[in-house]
């Protein structure tokens, strides 16, 4: 068991009672620090600007039929998610038997045997080794694409109800979101953030807490009262000290006063303000930069910083971008897709596809999926449909939203299906798909900059 396991076991189990979370309020109502936990790269903290962080949230209290609340999946120790190492020790603690694991959706197959201990670590092993939940989801009437086969080593999936593994997205840092769920398909035409994040609420009580009744109308605005005012982020690096010394701009509090709006320095000219799109999108640590006498530790992350900013790329074969423009290759950074302002998720609801599902990926644990477009006659193999099982259009196969980037050194591992271990793993990824020739210096300081978000 590792240090960080064994000094946060007790707390991760605990999470589910609302004794423990009033341990994790300071008295300072003003300033609504929720505890700090430590992880990989230093020190992860939450903020609750809004004031509505009680221990007696609906949040924090089962409201189905199987015992599970919100915070089952949403850690505060895990930057609002789950991570494996986490859910090893909650399976360790009881057997299996904590509300997380529920045949429903965290098993392979909602039939799968759970009848011995060692059942459960079978059924539950995308859990317990990516922290990935199944989504069970069918192609849409009338979808532009059929199913040819389904390889699902699990022996579940048919056309009717594919089966998909995501990791559950952080509930902090919503006010940022361009769309809710990886797929969007919480994000409803015409309806307001919070409208959807409350209809989000509602469909997780019906469908992984499995009530038989949607929650109250107070507990399901109560839950995103909550929800809507966390701001996470990295406040202090194991290297360069706290994230906010010497002009940095790092942690919780200096997120939540960050200006937002759907759209906000959008390289694609979908900015409401008309204002012209920066690269330089985050600024959290460029007074690093210029500061030579800081440890190294803080350089390095500064220059991470400015790579992300600035290093081209020349972005080709992204479904959703490419073709969307028309552009055989575009030239661009990182923050062309990351372009929110020091958040780092895509200000618009833009869904693309940079071939993380591609079947060149696939790894033994994961389904595949060969689907053909029916007017063209195309056929595309994926290990996840994304999108395209919202909208039923053969464009929008493979298509995710990318994901808000602060907090990251909390919630390994990465992508929508946890395929990246660690950040280094994510920057090797982008490295090799867009052939950016970094150095190895060049990869640290980048992995430097990701841990300190």
């Amino acid at each position: 068991m590792s240090p960080r396991t064994a000094a946060t076991i007790a707390l991760t189990v605990a999470l589910v009672s609302a004794i423990s979370v009033r341990s994790r309020v300071r008295a300072d109502a003003e300033a609504r620090d929720l505890q700090p936990f430590r992880d990989d790269s230093g020190v992860v903290q939450t903020v609750s600007a809004n004031g509505a962080f009680t221990p007696d949230n609906p949040f924090f209290r089962s409201l189905g039929s199987n015992g599970r609340a919100c915070v089952t999946c949403h850690q505060a120790s895990d930057g609002w998610t789950i991570t494996p190492e986490h859910v090893r020790a909650r399976f360790a603690a009881t057997g299996g038997e904590d509300p997380l694991f529920r045949p429903n959706d965290g098993a392979t197959c909602p039939s799968d045997d759970v009848s011995t201990i060692q059942a459960k670590r079978s059924a539950y092993r995308m859990l317990l080794t990516k922290g990935l939940i199944r989504v069970g989801m069918g192609i849409p009437t009338g979808a532009e694409f059929t199913l040819l086969d389904a390889d699902d080593p699990y022996g579940c999936a048919t056309a009717a109800e594919l089966s998909l593994f995501r990791r559950p997205l952080p509930s902090t840092n919503l006010g940022f979101l361009s769309a809710v769920m990886w797929d969007g398909r919480e994000s409803a035409p015409g309806h307001t953030l919070l409208e959807n994040l409350r209809q989000q609420a509602i469909d997780a009580t019906l469908g992984h807490a499995q009530s038989g009744a949607p929650p109250t109308a107070f507990d399901a605005d109560a839950i995103v009262a909550l929800e809507s005012g966390l701001f996470t982020a990295q406040i202090e690096d194991r290297g360069a000290g706290r994230l906010t010394q010497h002009g940095g701009g790092g942690g919780p509090r200096e997120l939540a006063a960050q200006p937002f709006f759907v759209g906000i320095n959008d390289p694609l000219g979908g900015n409401p303000a008309g204002a012209a799109f920066e690269p330089r999108a985050f600024t959290l640590f460029s007074a690093w930069m210029a500061d030579n006498w800081r440890e190294e530790a803080n350089r390095a992350i500064a220059r991470g910083e400015e790579l992300f900013n600035t290093r081209p790329i020349a972005i080709t074969g992204v479904r959703g971008l490419n073709d969307l423009l028309h552009a055989p290759s575009i030239q661009g950074t990182c923050t062309t897709c990351h372009d929110s302002p020091n958040v780092g998720n895509h200000s618009l609801p833009l869904a693309i596809d940079i071939g993380v599902s591609a079947a060149t990926r696939r790894t033994p644990d994961m389904p595949l999926y060969t689907l053909r477009c029916t007017a063209t006659g195309e056929i595309v193999q994926t290990m996840d449909p994304g999108r395209a099982l919202v909208t039923g259009k053969c464009a929008d196969i493979g298509k995710m939203k990318g994901p808000v980037l602060r907090g990251l050194a909390a919630r390994a591992p990465y992508f929508h299906n946890g395929s990246a271990a660690t950040l280094l793993d994510v920057v090797n990824f982008y490295d090799e798909r867009f052939n950016l020739n970094l150095t190895p210096r060049d990869k640290a300081d980048l992995v430097a900059f990701l841990r300190a978000l």
